[in-house]
């Protein structure tokens, strides 16, 4: 199945520095996911509610009970860092 998505593209939208061997290894790995996919797709067959677990589970969650949560005024005293009633923590992405 040919496809018609420029890898090369999609690499430096992410940001990726691919060899032209890593481009062409992705370009049939890809290929081979997208028409695996397309023969799921061609599948006959009317999904049944059978086939949506093997061991039939019906509802494993259990219901929801209102409990009291903790104090935030003593969790917040725990907290190595806060400010104005929330957590401080770094920031997960830094930029240069």
């Amino acid at each position: 199945m040919p496809i018609d998505i420029d890898i090369a593209h999609v690499a430096r939208l992410a940001r990726l520095d691919l060899s032209d061997a890593e481009l062409e290894q992705y370009r049939a790995q890809l290929g081979d996911i997208l028409e695996h996919a397309a023969r799921v797709q061609g599948l006959e067959g009317d999904p049944s509610t059978e086939s949506e677990h093997p061991l039939g589970f019906v509802n494993v969650y259990r219901e929801d009970e209102v409990r009291p949560s903790l104090d935030r005024d003593e969790v917040l005293a725990q907290a190595p860092e806060s400010m104005d009633g929330y957590f401080v923590v770094p920031p997960a992405l830094e930029s240069e």
